[in-house]
């Protein structure tokens, strides 16, 4: 049976849950305190950029099913399930800041008019929905609401995939009615077989903790293995693909580069720790995985100086931004390590990517020469840095490139090119754990 939904926050959490349950049948509110953004949303533009959202948003919004405001009292009063996908970013020590989590509760203990389930997609630290539950119901002096935890697992770039036909559900809940209307809400995805994982609170924290810092250490080991492999003349290329033959294994995140960024494995491996350090259990595997994350980033520079020689006044061109392809998403992307340290040795800066070139302008104004286009960016470069593996950048014209630029020297920290094409113009050519 179709629900009324509020869903709180309109990132990349929020949004794609409002446009989804919208999707599957429920009448779903939007809400978001940046009225800009509300506006913009009611009009059909998305926020972020993301494979179908635009679709997905304006048939949603032409049944009437979805709508959004910025009025987040009035929207929890009309609803029966209120879903919120607010931020928890990363404190300066690393822990998860839950003030965004609690400014939320704090106003639905004022606007608790009735029976209301409250869900945490956000990704919070364990004990998180057990505090919601006894916060509100020790302000509120009432117990007719329930608390569930269902945290999220979008790949950005593959969200709207992700979330209509996801791995698996995961619902830390406490009464069975709650049960209850969380499979009424997500009753498509009951049709389809899909996974549900029912567990208590601190499961469903730790699953999406567990998840994210899993995948990353898997990405951290495959660039140590990189490293090696550089050093004793293997290529890593051949070694992940023999492990991904491994059943035990697979190939998924055997990818080598420059670290993992995004929005989660760097929040959510710190955050990790951090809770590792406030229970006193040992996390030392976690937290060499973020340090040699750090170092991974920091090692791409040092490559580059290896091959044009001291930075200071030379022509960098650097090819992909986001922290991954299909978004336009630079938070913690390892391009934002690489170019500080580049403006740090003195280098003249130009860039390109897709989508994030807006991003990046937040972030770097006038430092940096923005291109629109990879050609333009590569003229009279005295190196090129492909960071970002989008796809029209495999296909880059190797002969035209090599005559656009002032030396022919390439640093692939995604392994994008083949070695041999670029070696055979003349170019010095360089990828991550393959010489």
């Amino acid at each position: 049976m179709s629900k009324r939904i509020a869903v709180v926050g309109t990132g990349y959490v929020g949004l794609i849950a409002a446009i989804g349950f919208s999707d599957f049948g429920n009448q779903v509110i939007g809400v978001d305190i940046d009225k800009e953004k509300i506006d913009n949303l009611n009009k059909g533009i998305s926020p972020i950029y993301e494979q179908g959202v635009y679709d997905y948003l304006d048939r949603n919004l032409k049944s009437k099913r979805l709508r959004f405001s910025s009025n987040i009292a009035e929207a929890m009063r009309e609803s029966e399930v209120i879903f919120i996908g607010v931020g928890t970013p990363p404190k300066d020590d690393g822990e998860a800041d839950l003030s965004q989590v609690k400014s939320v509760v704090k106003t639905i203990c004022k606007n608790l008019n009735g029976y209301k389930v409250i869900v945490l997609k956000s990704t919070v630290p364990i004990g998180t929905n057990r505090w919601v539950r006894d916060y509100i119901k020790k302000e509120t002096n009432s117990d007719n609401f329930d608390v569930v935890s269902n945290p999220e697992f979008l790949r950005e770039g593959k969200a709207i995939t992700d979330f209509f036909h996801p791995d698996r559900v995961v619902v830390g809940y406490e009464s069975e009615k709650s049960k209850e209307i969380i499979k009424d809400i997500y009753r498509s995805l009951y049709l389809i077989e899909t996974p549900f994982v029912w567990c208590n609170y601190e499961t469903a924290e730790l699953i999406k903790y567990a998840n994210n810092a899993y995948l990353a250490t898997k990405i951290t080991f495959i660039n140590q293995i990189a490293n090696l492999s550089e050093t004793i003349g293997a290529d890593v290329k051949l070694v992940a693909k023999a492990m991904g033959m491994d059943g035990r294994i697979n190939s998924k995140f055997l990818h080598p580069g420059a670290g993992y960024g995004g929005s989660c494995f760097p929040k959510d491996t710190n955050a990790l720790a951090k809770i590792g350090d406030k229970y006193n259990v040992d996390m030392s595997l976690v937290k060499e995985v973020i340090h040699s994350n750090g170092l991974q980033k920091t090692r791409m520079v040092k490559k580059l100086q290896g091959l044009t020689g001291a930075l200071n006044n030379k022509c960098i061109a650097v090819l992909g931004l986001s922290f991954k392809p299909e978004t336009d998403d630079m938070r913690e992307s390892p391009a934002i390590s690489i170019i500080k340290d580049l403006i740090k040795n003195n280098s003249i800066i130009k860039v390109h990517d897709p989508k994030a070139m807006d991003n990046a302008k937040k972030i770097f104004g006038e430092k940096l020469i923005y291109c629109d286009t990879a050609l333009e960016t590569v003229k009279n470069a005295d190196a090129l840095i492909l960071v970002t593996d989008w796809n029209e950048y495999r296909s880059l014209d190797l002969n035209t490139v090599g005559k656009l630029m002032k030396n022919k020297i390439i640093l692939d920290t995604r392994n994008m090119l083949e070695p041999e094409d670029a070696k055979s113009l003349g170019f010095i050519y360089e990828g991550v754990g393959r010489k």
